[in-house]
């Protein structure tokens, strides 16, 4: 049996009126007159049999019951506005505003821009690099391209990609100082993108811990740290997305041939109400339509790429002997 519902009207009189406070300028909302709204909330009263407003010369307050009763009147007139809103925003057109990791913003999307433009013409991105959780929910932010571990409650999420994380190093600096055993690093300057778990994942791999006391800088997120690798400031630690570009155009070398599993991945996160946008779906079907052609073209030979290994028998320089 269908539960009754107070009917519409009076239900946004009482909305109305509990939020500006005032019979008079719930009115002038709502586009009626003064009476007609006073006349709404007096049948809703009468019809749940309490009295949801104390009346003060112009003004009004809430009673226990009327507070009691606004949260679920708004949340529902909330969700239907977000609802219309959808229905009418395009698919193929308008404005898009993307949270995305700094790195995989720099070094992933921003070289295919093209690509999505191309078959996107009329959508307008605002790309915003950040890695900020907070993004999921903000209202100015359609969805997110986050890395971590997928423990975001009451949201859509979807895993986009795991990464293997592993050194890279600019060819002059490996040059200028060689890099022929993993002791080797002991000698150069370590470049965090973290607080230092990732690297210290590697190097626990690598059987070489005790690299941790070396030199270091800690640049805030894996652009930087990247950027400076790319610069011959020290040795930084690429992952198999974001680095294989900056690979194949030989502005970084990986001098070696171990790669262990980053402890997070990338995910496609956004507000449950905003997964069915058509605008949103357009955009998410985009992003795993080219991890998908970027995973088909993986095993083609490119210069400078990185053959991982997710186990380690014995570490070897790339292209070299043993490690000690």
């Amino acid at each position: 049996m269908a539960k009754r519902l107070p009917p519409l009207n009076p239900l946004r009189a009482f909305e109305a009126t509990a939020r500006h406070g005032s019979l008079t300028k719930a009115a002038s909302e709502l586009n009626v007159t003064h009476g007609a709204v006073s006349h709404q909330i007096k049948a809703l009263e009468q019809s749940l049999g309490v009295r949801l407003f104390e009346r003060s010369g112009q003004r009004v307050k809430l009673t226990p019951h009327g507070a009691e009763l606004l949260p679920a009147v708004s949340t529902a007139f909330d969700g239907i506005a977000a609802a219309t809103q959808r229905l009418t925003r395009p698919a193929s057109s308008g404005a898009l505003s993307v949270s995305c990791v700094p790195a995989l913003l720099l070094l992933w999307m921003t070289p295919r821009l093209g690509s999505f433009t191309a078959q996107y013409p009329d959508i307008q991105l605002t790309l915003i690099p950040s890695n900020d959780p907070r993004d999921i929910r903000a209202p100015h932010i359609d969805v997110c391209v986050h890395y971590g571990n997928g423990s975001w409650t009451d949201c859509w999420m979807r895993k986009w990609s795991g990464l293997e994380l592993f050194p890279v190093v600019s060819p002059t600096l490996i040059n200028n100082r060689p890099i022929r055993t993993v002791r080797d690093l002991a000698d150069h300057v370590f470049l965090h993108g973290d607080d230092g778990r990732e690297w210290h994942t590697w190097l626990a791999a690598a059987d070489a811990l005790d690299l941790e006391r070396g030199r270091r800088h800690h640049l805030g997120d894996a652009r930087m740290a990247a950027e400076a690798a790319v610069h011959g400031h020290g040795v930084a630690l690429g992952d198999s997305v974001t680095a294989s570009a900056l690979l194949a155009r030989g502005m970084l070398v990986a001098p070696f041939s171990l790669s262990v599993p980053a402890v997070d991945d990338f995910y496609v996160v956004c507000r449950n109400e905003m997964r069915t946008t058509p605008i949103v779906q357009v955009f998410i079907d985009w992003l795993f339509a080219e991890k998908a052609g970027d995973d088909s073209r993986a095993d083609a030979p490119v210069a400078g790429r990185l053959v991982t290994r997710r186990k380690r028998p014995a570490l070897k320089v790339a292209g070299g002997k043993p490690a000690s």
